[in-house]
C-alpha cells in the first residue's frame, strides 16, 4: 500500500487536487435538497414534503436526462484540453451552449402537458399531488439557467478549473438556502417558495458563470468574440454522442423516479421517508461524483494526448478513492443517519418508517462507488454507446428484474432493487473497460 502510493504521488496529489472543489461543490447540491426537506418537512402535513418530492423527481428527470449536455462537453473539452486545441474548445462551448438553450426552450413549451400528465399519473394524495403540480410550474422557469450552468461547469471541469465549478455551485447553492429560508419560513409562501427559490437561485448561478468563464477565457488567450465566429463543425458525432449519453441517463433517471413513484402507492409517510433517504443517496452520489469527475477531466486530457498508461493510472487511483470514500459515508450513516433523519423532519410516522429503511442507505455506498468511478472514465473516454449499452442491461436486470422477484417485501424489495441496480452498473462497466484495456483500444 505504501509503495501505491509513494510511486504515484503526483498522481494521487493530482487526482485529490481537482477532485476536493468538486466533491465540497458536489456535497453542497444535496445538503440543499436537505434544507428544502428540512423546511417543508417542518410544514404541519406530510402532503407539503410528498408534494415537493413528487414535484422535485419530475424537475430532476428533465434536467438530469439533459444531463447528457454536461457529460458529453467534460469529455470533449478535457480531450481539446489535452491536445492544446484553443479552437476545439471553444467549439466544444459553443456546441453544447446552443444545444441548452434549445433543450430549455423545449422544456418550456411542453411544460403545461407535463403538468397535465402529472395530475393523471403521479401516485399520492389529491393534496399531494396539487403541491406537485404547483411546484413544478413555478420551478420549469429555471431550465434556461439550469441547463446553461451546467455546460459552463462542464467546460471549466474538462479545462481542470475545479474552483470555478466550486464557486459557481455555492453560490446558487447558498442564494438557494437563503432565499428557501426567506420565502418558505419568513414569507410563509410553502411550496410556492420553495420553488421559487430554487428559480431565483440558478440564474443567480448564471451570472457568476458567466463572470468566472470571462475570467478563465483571459487565462487561455479566448474571447467572447471568437466563440461567436466559431464553427460548428463535428455537429452530427457531436449529437451521436448526446443521443447515446441521453438513453442512458433516460433509463437511470426512470429507475429513481420509480423508486418515488411506487412509493406513493405505499402513503404519503413511505414516498415522505423515502424522499429523505434519497438525500441521503444524492448526497453519496455527489460526492462520489466528484472524484468521478477528476477523473472525468484526467482521462480525457490523456487520450488527447495519446497516453494510453496514464488513463489506466487515472482509473486505478481514481477507483481506491471512490471506495474509500465510500466507506465513510456507510460509517457516517452509521453513526447519524437516525440523527440526521430526526433534523429533516419532525413528523412521527415520516421518522419511523424512515428509520426502518435506513440499513439501506449504510450498505448502498460502497457496492455504488463503482458505477460511479467508471461513468467518469467512460465520460473522459466519450464512449457513450457502453454506457447507453451497461445502463440499460443494469436497469432492466439489475432494478426491474429485482423488483419484481422482490415485489412482496414491499418498500425493501424497491432498495433492495435500487442495490442491485448500483451494483450491475459497476460490474458491466467495469468489465467493458478492462475489455479496452487488455485489447489496447482505449486511445479509439
Amino acid at each position: 500500500m505504501k509503495n501505491f502510493f509513494t510511486r504515484h504521488k503526483s498522481f494521487h496529489v493530482g487526482l485529490l487536487v481537482l477532485a476536493w472543489p468538486m466533491i465540497v461543490s458536489n456535497i453542497s447540491v444535496p445538503l440543499l435538497g436537505l434544507v428544502d426537506t428540512g423546511v417543508i418537512g417542518h410544514l404541519s402535513d406530510a402532503s407539503f414534503l410528498a408534494g415537493v418530492a413528487l414535484g422535485s423527481m419530475v424537475i430532476n428527470l428533465l434536467f438530469w436526462l439533459a444531463g447528457f449536455l454536461r457529460m458529453s462537453t467534460t469529455g470533449l473539452v478535457a480531450q481539446a484540453y489535452g491536445k492544446d486545441s484553443k479552437n476545439g474548445l471553444l467549439q466544444e462551448l459553443k456546441r453544447a451552449a446552443l444545444f441548452a438553450f434549445a433543450v430549455a426552450l423545449l422544456l418550456l413549451a411542453i411544460s403545461p402537458v407535463i403538468s397535465h400528465f402529472m395530475g393523471l399519473f403521479l401516485s399520492g394524495s389529491d393534496a399531494a399531488i396539487k403541491h406537485a403540480q404547483t411546484y413544478f410550474n413555478i420551478r420549469i422557469f429555471s431550465a434556461p439557467a439550469a441547463l446553461l450552468n451546467m455546460v459552463l461547469l462542464a467546460w471549466m471541469l474538462g479545462t481542470q478549473y475545479s474552483k470555478g465549478t466550486l464557486m459557481i455551485v455555492l453560490v446558487t447553492n447558498v442564494a438557494n438556502i437563503v432565499l428557501d429560508i426567506v420565502f418558505v419560513v419568513g414569507f410563509d409562501w410553502q411550496v410556492e417558495g420553495a420553488a421559487l427559490a430554487s428559480v431565483c437561485a440558478d440564474y443567480i448561478g448564471l451570472i457568476a458563470a458567466v463572470l468566472l468563464l470571462k475570467a478563465r477565457f483571459a487565462k487561455h488567450g479566448l474571447s467572447f468574440s471568437a466563440l461567436l465566429k466559431t464553427s460548428l463543425n463535428g455537429l452530427t458525432s457531436t449529437l451521436k454522442l448526446n443521443r447515446d449519453i441521453f438513453i442512458r441517463s433516460l433509463f437511470l433517471q426512470l429507475c429513481f423516479a420509480f423508486m418515488t413513484y411506487y412509493g406513493g402507492f405505499l402513503g404519503d409517510a413511505t414516498l415522505a421517508a423515502n424522499a429523505v433517504l434519497l438525500n441521503f443517496l444524492l448526497l453519496v452520489s455527489f460526492a462520489l461524483d466528484g472524484i468521478a469527475y477528476a477523473v472525468e477531466a484526467k482521462v480525457g486530457q490523456a487520450k488527447g494526448r495519446k497516453k494510453a498508461q496514464a488513463i489506466h493510472l487515472w482509473v486505478v487511483i481514481g477507483r481506491f478513492w471512490a471506495f474509500m470514500f465510500a466507506c465513510l459515508y456507510s460509517v457516517m450513516f452509521l453513526l447519524l443517519g437516525s440523527w440526521i433523519i430526526s433534523m429533516l423532519t419532525d413528523l412521527p410516522n415520516v421518522l419511523a418508517t424512515a428509520e426502518k429503511f435506513l440499513i439501506w442507505s449504510i450498505v448502498l455506498p460502497p457496492i455504488a462507488s463503482f458505477c460511479f468511478l467508471y461513468d467518469g472514465v467512460f465520460v473522459g473516454l466519450t464512449r457513450a454507446k457502453e454506457m447507453r449499452n451497461t445502463m440499460i442491461f443494469s436497469a432492466l436486470v439489475g432494478f426491474a428484474g429485482v423488483f419484481v422477484v422482490s415485489y412482496p417485501l414491499g418498500n425493501h424489495g424497491l432498495w433492495l432493487a435500487m442495490t442491485c441496480f448500483m451494483a450491475l452498473r459497476g460490474l458491466t462497466l467495469a468489465k467493458k473497460y478492462h475489455d479496452f484495456w487488455r485489447s489496447r483500444q482505449l486511445l479509439q
